[in-house]
């Protein structure tokens, strides 16, 4: 048990990858706001379908949940959707990969932030492992020549830093909620707040869209086929994610998730039919030592 959110977390990431790229296609049809509800209107469906199983399976319901697993619940939905909508607005100025970059400095904020508020262990040994990963990243997705231009409009840059920063106290407000409910295994645990989360963010972003935007609301279900397969995989990788912030530390499950820049580089190949370069072979070394060293500190 203590080593399965490592499987746990490379699944999630896995997933997630698929829904950056099929909620970065809807982007063009249906807007930034509208692409950003998409995985929460259509995924609150698929996770409350996940809640009910595992209620069936483990023969209870729910536990209950007390008002600090809600403000946490709360603050973790509301920093994702603020995530999601950067994340989605940086993708339409740069590439898949080097936005993914971007939004991969976050678990050095998240360490910091679970560190200080949930009291996750912050050893020296983690802490260079997690600098170590974010340095692979960044190197293995930025390339040398758009440096200068990427300097001349740090817009983007800012975008994808702050959208990191916002899913790294995300993480820890869902992992702060895991822990504040008083029973239940991990399993029904991550998914009622995984459930309750969702929820959250369906009724605001309804709310928003049914004031202020109402035709990426109606497009969005004049693409539904496309929104559905986004809230599947939005709603399958969450919860992943959740069982993993429900079996470690936020800082361990997202330094392990560096690896998605494999998978986001893997599926920027297959589009584009581009090649790996030495430097992108250095980036991922990085990585594996920073993530073998995350490791070898978790377990220790």
């Amino acid at each position: 048990m203590s080593l399965l959110w490592i499987p746990v977390t490379l699944v999630a990431a896995a997933a997630q990858t698929a829904r950056n790229a099929t909620q970065r296609s809807l982007t063009e049809s249906i807007g930034t706001v509208g692409a950003t509800q998409v995985r929460f209107l259509f995924g609150l469906p698929f996770a409350l379908l996940f809640l009910v199983g595992v209620c069936i399976v483990a023969d209870r319901l729910p536990p209950a949940i007390g008002p600090q697993a809600i403000l946490f619940t709360v603050a973790g939905a509301l920093f994702q959707i603020l995530a999601t909508a950067l994340m989605l607005t940086a993708m339409k100025s740069k590439s898949f990969s080097v936005t993914t970059a971007y939004i991969k400095t976050e678990p050095v904020l998240t360490a910091c932030v679970g560190f200080a508020l949930l009291g996750d262990a912050l050893t020296p040994l983690k802490i260079v492992a997690i600098l170590i990963a974010t340095a692979g990243v960044i190197a293995m997705s930025v390339k040398p020549d758009t440096m200068r231009a990427m300097l001349s409009d740090i817009r983007p840059a800012l975008l994808g830093i702050v959208a990191g920063g916002c899913f790294g106290l995300s993480a820890v407000a869902f992992r702060g909620a895991i822990l504040f409910l008083p029973d239940g295994g991990f399993v029904l645990r991550a998914t009622t707040i995984l459930a309750l989360g969702l929820a959250i963010q369906t009724v605001l972003l309804l709310a928003y869209l049914l004031i202020f935007d109402r035709v990426s609301l109606t497009r969005s279900f004049g693409v539904w086929r496309a929104s559905l397969g986004a809230g599947f995989l939005g709603a399958f990788a969450s919860q992943f994610w959740f069982l993993g912030f429900a079996l470690t530390s936020a800082a361990n499950v997202r330094t392990l998730a560096l690896v998605e820049v494999f998978f986001a580089q893997a599926l920027s190949r297959k589009l584009f039919n581009q090649q790996t370069s030495l430097r992108e072979y250095l980036g991922m070394a990085l990585v594996v030592i920073g993530v073998g060293l995350l490791l070898l500190a978790a377990t220790s």
